[in-house]
């Protein structure tokens, strides 16, 4: 019985294979010849199908693009019109009406679509060929369904070289274009612009190959893309592209929330579904050369020239020194004894020494000097940190011109009084500041390191150029670094700190040698010489421009902590050392400054977090400012002897009732107290503006704290120091006036913004601007360079500012 099926089963084969090929032979001769250019019109539904055929002859050295519009007026989404356009090697389909999603629970649907088909490459010595296109229209609708049909030949598809092209396009009807890399030509730049921020669009390179990505929901799958509201610009190496040909694709998004906008004014109030919703954006595009190889040369010696100068300088400088130092010697052993003894002892720490160092030697063989030295004053030398305040049942008059509470309680202080320490223990307890910043640079710059390089490696991989802000227009790629430029130009902080070290390191070993020579006199004149705060200075700089640099890998909203986080170690040492210089004994350990340091990077973290639109946490905020500004005050105008503990605030209701409520009287140290009530003031201020306005940039917001307490405080002591009828030597007065002009420059670039992370990465992108310098720097590689050449000027106003105090004896310095 299975032996006799058999033939029955093969002969059901036989019908079902023929029928299938009768089918496919009557669709394939039933197919319609159709014409470019001519628009046809037609109906389908579930039992009807139409084929279209179009055919033309491509040649070797041109490359043909076609375009398909189609629109149909169904609206039954559930029945849509299928279209499939079939080619030599890719398959095109897509359905009408097309729905788009957006971002909030809302489709778009449109009834027009028209799609760039994906260009057939000619092969090389095969001359002109015969291409055949097929559209296969198709519908499951129950109902008969109207559509229309037309095909065209693009003849704008190749971007020229520096030549615009206008075009415009809808989230419906996407356009791309090929671009072909001239002869001598390895790097361009694609820039496009357009007269209107939305809708928003994205701007996708991807590389010749089938099927072009060119819708909302796919453009991210292939190539690189950023999104773009009014410009745009992607620059586009040939390594990158081995056939020397790529696509710019252009997307129209069905919303606005990814460039910063929201849900169109049109569609609301109508439901989640809106139709046909008018989204044309008009652009223009052109492909110019990008810098050649040599600029990367060139901008690099440009900057180390700049920089060299600086090193120059201070080698023309020590050496101006150098001999002045040498003809004074001379000139001293020309002189008669009496004469050489009047010199060096009005100018004690002048006079050179005999082996040549003049750091504030003298020369002892000198009759006139050995009896112009004054008497070693008697002074115990080394007393407790704490500035607690002691009370004794013995009211010894030694012991209370010893006890260093009594001492800094006294109407007028001079800086003996305020360096009673041993010289060694504070020397030490100074150096502590440079090898703790060593230790946190380390450990905070490795994990810094780590994180950028896997954002670049994402952006790299992915072809997200919206994880980092650039400045599009002039960001030039080197290796795997997207913008070298800006990495580049941190490395003045580098070089500059480097050069600083080696001035504090020059200046220690003179004062060293000078402890040497006349110990005496080291001790007794002057400002006591203390260089720990000066390399914690000249690192930090370092480590501001090597964090800078891993900000700029890719810069964004997550590690913009990373290019303030020394700014404000920075600012608070500069701070520290100009207390330090009069107050040498009575200064913050290196414990609780860097402790002070981690709390206000902690904010400036939180800040990024909750500062946006948390009211809670800028009244916090707030209160903590001003309560630690009273309360740092007040140990400043008590030098130390008020305790900052949890009953300064008790302690300081008390004096405010007895000074001021039950007498009036005048304040003991009246310069302080009005230095204090200008800062305070100055920062209650900052406190209310941060409170009203809430800026998003919290970080620069704290930043712009330190540096005006800084500049304050620097300006106070200024003033103090000509009140006092000091003088400012040639030296540092050149350093005040250079960082001025300096500081002015920087900051003018610094507020040309080219790009923002408060804002999405397509509204940053309407800020940025072309090079300026070689077509290599940007305004805010400018920044970089002067920025740390004033802070580079700001640090020896710091260092040179007292050289005029090396003649003075201490108990004639006052403090302030």
């Amino acid at each position: 019985m299975m032996a006799g099926m058999r033939p029955i089963w093969g002969h059901w084969i036989l019908i079902f294979w023929l029928g299938t090929c009768a089918e496919a032979l009557t669709r394939a001769t039933g197919s319609k010849p159709a014409e470019f250019g001519k628009r046809y019109t037609g109906f389908v539904d579930k039992n009807t199908e139409e084929l279209y055929s179009f055919s033309y002859t491509s040649k070797n050295d041109t490359v043909d693009a076609l375009r398909v519009f189609v629109s149909s007026n169904s609206i039954n989404l559930e029945f849509p019109v299928l279209f499939v356009v079939r080619q030599q090697k890719a398959i095109l389909s897509w359905q009408v009406p097309m729905v788009f999603r957006g971002n909030f629970p809302r489709t778009y649907t449109y009834q027009d679509v028209s799609r760039t088909l994906c260009p057939t490459e000619p092969e090389e010595g095969t001359g002109s060929q015969e291409q055949f296109i097929y559209i296969d229209i198709a519908s499951m609708s129950p109902s008969i369904v109207q559509y229309e049909l037309m095909v065209t030949r693009l003849l704008s598809f190749q971007l020229k070289t520096s030549v615009p092209f206008n075009f415009s396009a809808s989230p419906s009807q996407p356009q791309y274009f090929l671009y072909t890399f001239p002869e001598g030509v390895d790097s361009v730049i694609i820039k496009v612009k357009s007269p209107e921020n939305y809708p928003c669009s994205v701007v996708s390179v991807q590389d010749i190959s089938c099927p072009v990505y060119d819708l909302d929901y796919n453009v991210e799958f292939n190539g690189v893309y950023q999104t773009m509201t009014k410009q745009a610009a992607i620059t586009v190496q040939r390594k990158e592209y081995p056939g020397g040909k790529f696509y710019v694709v252009f997307v129209i998004k069905p919303e606005d929330y990814t460039c910063g906008g929201t849900v169109p004014q049109s569609t609301q109030g109508s439901g989640n579904h809106t139709w046909n919703l008018k989204r044309v954006k008009h652009m223009e595009v052109t492909v110019s050369p990008s810098v050649k190889d040599s600029v990367y040369v060139q901008a690099t010696l440009l900057c180390l020239l700049y920089f060299l100068i600086f090193y120059v300088g201070s080698l023309l400088v020590a050496f101006v020194h150098y001999v002045s130092i040498h003809r004074k010697e001379r000139n001293l052993k020309g002189s008669p004894d009496e004469g050489e003894g009047t010199v060096a002892a009005s100018h004690p720490i002048t006079t050179s020494t005999p082996d040549g160092s003049s750091y504030g030697a003298i020369d002892e063989s000198s009759p006139g000097a050995r009896k112009m030295t004054p008497p070693p004053i008697p002074r115990p030398r080394v007393y407790s940190d704490s500035s607690a305040d002691e009370e004794s049942d013995f009211d010894a008059i030694p012991e209370m011109e010893t006890d260093k509470n009594v001492i800094r309680a006294k109407t007028f202080l001079y800086v003996s009084d305020l360096a009673v320490k041993d010289r060694r223990v504070v020397s030490k307890k100074y150096r502590i500041y440079f090898w703790n910043i060593i230790t946190i640079a380390v450990f905070y710059a490795l994990p810094v390191v780590q994180l950028v390089i896997t954002y670049q490696t994402v952006l790299n991989v992915t072809g997200n150029q919206d994880i980092c802000y650039y400045n599009f227009l002039c960001a030039h790629p080197l290796g795997v670094l997207s913008a070298f430029n800006n990495v580049m130009s941190n490395m003045g902080h580098v070089l500059l700190g480097f050069l600083f070290l080696l001035i504090v390191l020059r200046r220690d070993l003179l004062h060293r040698h000078l402890l040497e020579v006349n110990d005496t006199y080291a001790k007794d004149y002057g400002i006591p010489k203390h260089f720990g705060l000066f390399y914690t200075m000249g690192v930090a700089l370092i480590m501001e421009g090597v964090l800078s640099a891993c900000y700029h890998v890719c810069p964004n909203y997550s590690n913009f902590q990373f290019d303030t986080s020394f700014m404000y170690m920075i600012a608070g040492l500069c701070m520290l050392k100009l207390y330090q210089t009069r107050h040498p004994d009575i200064n913050a350990s290196a414990y609780a400054a860097y402790a002070s340091f981690a709390l206000v990077i902690f904010l400036a973290v939180m800040g990024v977090i909750f500062g946006k639109d948390n009211i809670w946490f800028w009244v916090i905020f707030s209160i903590v400012h001003v309560v630690g500004s009273l309360a740092l005050s007040t140990h400043i105008y008590y030098m130390g002897r008020f305790r900052i503990d949890f009953g300064i605030f008790k302690r300081i209701a008390q004096v405010l009732y007895t000074d001021c409520m039950q007498q009036c009287s005048r304040p003991m140290y009246m310069d302080r107290m009005i230095l204090l009530i200008v800062g305070n003031i100055v920062n209650w201020l900052f406190a209310i503006f941060g409170l009203v306005f809430r800026p998003r940039d919290f970080p620069s917001y704290l930043l712009g704290i330190f540096i005006c307490n800084l500049l304050l405080y620097l300006a106070f002591y200024i003033i103090m120091k000509l009140r006092s009828s000091e003088r400012i030597q040639t030296l540092p007065l050149f350093c005040i006036i250079a960082t001025a002009v300096v500081w002015a420059a920087a900051l003018y670039f610094f507020f040309q913004t080219l790009s923002s992370w408060e804002q999405t990465p397509a509204e940053s992108r309407e800020k940025n601007r072309s090079c300026i310098i070689l077509h290599f720097f940007d305004d805010h590689d400018i920044w970089h360079f002067l920025s740390a050449t004033a802070m580079f000027f700001s640090f020896l106003v710091l260092l040179t500012l007292d050289d005029d105090l090396d003649v003075v004896r201490r108990d004639k310095i006052p403090v302030f």
